[in-house]
């Protein structure tokens, strides 16, 4: 689904374990920050992507998750007060 709004990312970060993970399987970044940024959660449960969408309009956190073409989950977490956006393994949260 996508955003009903766009949303600030904040300043952006990355985990040296998710770095990894995106150098190996040769993708960007700002290909799983752009679609976050979209609203597409990625691999969320439904009720995980309602959440997100109003949280959108609420302000609350947002949370992804992707699978790069090397087969690693990666999530992308948007803070609740928009100040940070950061990618990370699941397993560094």
């Amino acid at each position: 689904m996508e955003a009903k709004k766009p949303f600030s990312l904040g300043q952006l970060v990355a985990t040296p374990g998710a770095m990894r993970a995106l150098l190996d399987a040769g993708q960007s970044p700002s290909e799983f920050l752009d679609r976050h940024g979209r609203g597409d959660w990625g691999d969320v449960s439904g009720g995980d992507g309602r959440l997100n969408d109003e949280a959108v309009e609420e302000g609350s956190r947002m949370f992804s998750a992707y699978m790069t073409n090397g087969g690693v989950r990666i999530w992308v977490i948007t803070e609740a007060d928009r100040s940070s956006t950061c990618i990370l393994l699941p397993d560094e949260y």
